[in-house]
Formats: C-alpha cells, structure tokens, sequence
C-alpha cells in the first residue's frame, strides 16, 4: 500500500486504540472475556466498597436514560439501595453488564466498571497491553518532528493508561500528550471531535486522525479534521467507495512527515 504525506498543517495526531495501535484479537479474545469470567467474583469482593458502589449507581442511572429514551435495556432494574438479597442484586448487574457488552454498548457506566476490573488484571501481571510493532517506532518520530500525540477511545481514559502503561513494551504513557474516552461525547459524533480539538488547543483541520471504524471516520471529518483509515488484519472490511474515499495506511510506517522536517 502506498505511503501517505502527513497534511502540512497538522500539529496533532489522534489516535482509536482498538484496531489501530492494538489488534482487536486483544479486545475481543483478553479483555473482554476478563470481564465476563471474573465480573461476579470483582462484584462479590467490592460490593460495599464506594468505588464500586459508584460503578453500580452509573449503570442504574444508565437503564433509567435508556427507558426514558425508549432504547433497548435488561430487563431488570439495578438498585443497589432497595434489594436486600445482595446476591439478587449483584446478579442484576451481571445480567446487565453481560448485557450492554454482547450488545456492543459504548455506554461510560460500563466503561467505567471494565477499566477498574482490568486494574488489577494490570497491576498483577495477568494482563499486558498488546501494540503493533510499528506503533512505538513511529509515534517516537512524530514526536521528534514536533507533533502531539492523542488518544481518543471508547475505553474509559483509565483502561487507555493502563493498557500503554502496563504494555508488552513496558510503560508507554510518555508517549501521549493525553487521553480521551467518551465522557467527551460518542465517537461517531461530529460535535466530539470539535470539543477535543478544542480542548486540544487547535483547529481540527490541524488534528490528523487515525482509525479504522468509518462511522467514526466520517463524524470526524465531518468535524474538518484530517483522517486516515487503518487497515490491519481483522478489521472491518472496507466497500469500494470507501476506499476510494480515504486514504488508507496499513502501517504507522506508510505515514510520511517530509513536509514537517
């Protein structure tokens, strides 16, 4: 695949995680059966502890926005203040974050309550982040050309820390200028990319963005930012007039910065 000239004017490179810098076999094969395997046991262990208490009041209050926007929610109602079956509780919220993760939910309440859980699969040592090999070499060379580097991912900012922080390549968080989850807005939201732009400091058209999810390609686009589609084995496949469309990288590698030098 052909390399691909950095816009002149870009001071800023956003980057997704999940099948950009990280392959989906990561998310989809470690992580998230972490969750599932061990969400009982975490509940059981830190019911009455506030941090966890904050996690189950988020996913109440995320059924009660869903019923009142007539979207699609579990069947039952968590409540961690009216049950007095505790165990009838903590199986209402499993039911619920099993739930909201075959449904492929985004929502910050789960986002929340996985970071925590992948915490101390972190800080253990049963779990290390997985990065493409390319990934470090090439955020290293952009930073030494003067541009920022940014997260941007559906995973709450603390499950991004931890996975670079606790990664195969050790601790990679010197590398970002900074992190952004959903707490800013959804990813396939034009209005999300502003804000970070904003926050960032720039215009979008001087903010670059890497991803391989076209809806969140077009929101950001849409917000004037520059944007590279990634194409790395497992991803989603591309239609012809969207590739056509983007330009497309396989590797961080194919992204060129003479026009920075």
């Amino acid at each position: 695949m052909a390399s691909v000239s950095l816009p002149a004017r870009t001071t800023a490179v956003l980057l997704d995680i999940e099948g950009t810098t990280t392959p989906i076999t990561f998310v989809k094969d470690v992580l998230f059966p972490y969750i599932r395997e061990h969400l009982e046991d975490h509940l059981s262990s830190h019911w009455e502890e506030d941090e966890c208490k904050q996690d189950v009041h988020l996913l109440k209050k995320q059924i009660e926005e869903d019923i009142k926007q007539n979207r699609a929610c579990p069947v039952h109602t968590v409540d961690q203040t009216v049950h007095t079956d505790e165990e009838k509780a903590i199986r209402e919220v499993v039911e619920d974050v099993l739930w909201q993760m075959a449904a492929d939910r985004k929502s910050t309440a789960l986002k929340q309550l996985q970071g925590h859980m992948w915490r101390a699969a972190y800080t253990s040592g049963r779990i290390r982040g997985e990065i493409y090999p390319d990934v470090v070499p090439c955020i290293k060379t952009w930073r030494e050309h003067g541009l920022k580097v940014f997260i941007y991912s559906s995973g709450s900012v603390e499950a991004q820390k931890l996975l670079f922080g606790y990664s195969v390549e050790g601790d990679l968080l010197d590398l970002f200028d900074g992190h952004f989850d959903t707490t800013i807005g959804a990813k396939v939201d034009a209005k999300s990319y502003e804000r970070i732009a904003e926050r960032i400091g720039c215009q979008p058209e001087d903010i670059t963005f890497l991803t391989d999810v076209t809806r969140e390609a077009k929101a950001a686009e849409d917000a004037g930012m520059n944007v590279l589609l990634v194409v790395r084995p497992g991803n989603m496949e591309l239609t012809e007039e969207e590739s056509r469309h983007y330009n497309l990288i396989t590797s961080f590698c194919h992204l060129q910065l003479t026009a920075h030098t």
